[in-house]
């Protein structure tokens, strides 16, 4: 019997090692990002109501997301760091830097067939089609830092902008992108109304807060770093209860504000509050230290649920 509890115990230990492998791989190899960028997408092209872009686009938008989020810890290093995320690519180098050269291909090969079969589409795009195509992507690689006349330009070391940053940048990408993608191949004139706008202000300031949150993470590093980011520069308390509740109630409100004006239904108004009382609820969960994975499941989990939440309301409420 002893023998038996004893075999029983290192199968559920075995069992539970593979789990955490696999959730290790899916999340730090940086995938669960491009589901969160393709699902954000969908959202935003359902709601403003134009027809989905098809496979190509969203699988575009997945492997450059993967590639990006991967590229600053594809790196040979034998050093041992207190970054787990760090260690993970340490030991799995050869993968992923095979898993970079593959999505490089794809992705430069996808390019070429873009161009050649929309060349007429592409060179009769107005001037302001190309700044919003651009804007992002600049903005995007002066986040990791650009060699700028004599030293590197590096927007990551604006501790405090840094949040809004990278939202500003996600908020193009999955608000911007889908209806500029289908005007331009379909060669309809690209405008913005309200609704476009207010999504773009709804996705930047949402992901801009779960930003903030994954600061409070790096708070050591950042500290080290002489970073001025806001759980640095006020601290954790304070981070929590004058900037990530507050932005997290004024989401909420300015939703509920906007839905009824609007006359929502009141399932497609509960659907869209629902990842703002998670986004609370997460946010005083953070008074508490949290491992690795939670930031990266938890919290970017919920730009799934936000997106899950805004499809299932477009498809089927009014």
């Amino acid at each position: 019997m002893p023998g038996l509890i004893i075999s029983y115990d290192f199968m559920e230990r075995k069992q539970a090692s593979e789990r955490n492998k696999i959730l290790e791989y899916i999340f730090y190899s940086n995938y669960f990002y491009g589901l969160c960028a393709v699902t954000l997408s969908i959202e935003a092209s359902l709601q403003q109501r134009i027809p989905l872009n098809g496979f190509l686009y969203f699988f575009l938008v997945f492997i450059t997301t993967v590639l990006y989020y991967s590229y600053p810890y594809v790196r040979a290093c034998s050093v041992i760091s207190n970054n787990l995320r760090t260690n993970w690519y340490t030991r799995h180098y050869g993968l992923m830097r095979w898993n970079q050269v593959v999505c490089m291909i794809i992705l430069l090969l996808s390019t070429i067939l873009f161009i050649t079969h929309y060349t007429k589409e592409l060179v009769s795009m107005p001037l302001h089609h190309w700044v919003l195509i651009f804007i992002f992507p600049l903005v995007a690689a002066f986040y990791y830092g650009v060699n700028f006349l004599s030293g590197k330009f590096n927007l990551r070391k604006l501790g405090c902008a840094k949040p809004f940053i990278i939202g500003f940048t996600w908020a193009g990408m999955v608000t911007i992108y889908p209806v500029l993608y289908y005007d331009s191949i379909h060669q309809l004139r690209f405008k913005t109304d309200w609704i476009s706008v207010l999504l773009f202000l709804k996705n930047f300031m949402f992901i801009s807060v779960l930003c903030i949150m994954f600061d409070i993470k790096d708070y050591a590093g950042d500290y080290l770093s002489r970073l001025s980011t806001f759980v640095v520069k006020i601290g954790l308390r304070k981070t929590l209860f004058k900037i990530l509740l507050p932005l997290s109630f004024l989401g909420l409100a300015s939703f509920i504000c906007y839905g009824s004006l609007h006359h929502f239904s009141t399932g497609k108004l509960v659907l869209n509050i629902i990842p703002f009382i998670l986004l609370i609820i997460v946010s005083i969960s953070l008074k508490k230290r949290k491992p690795l994975l939670y930031y990266l499941a938890v919290i970017d989990g919920l730009m799934v649920a936000k997106s899950v939440c805004g499809i299932i309301a477009m498809q089927y409420f009014s």
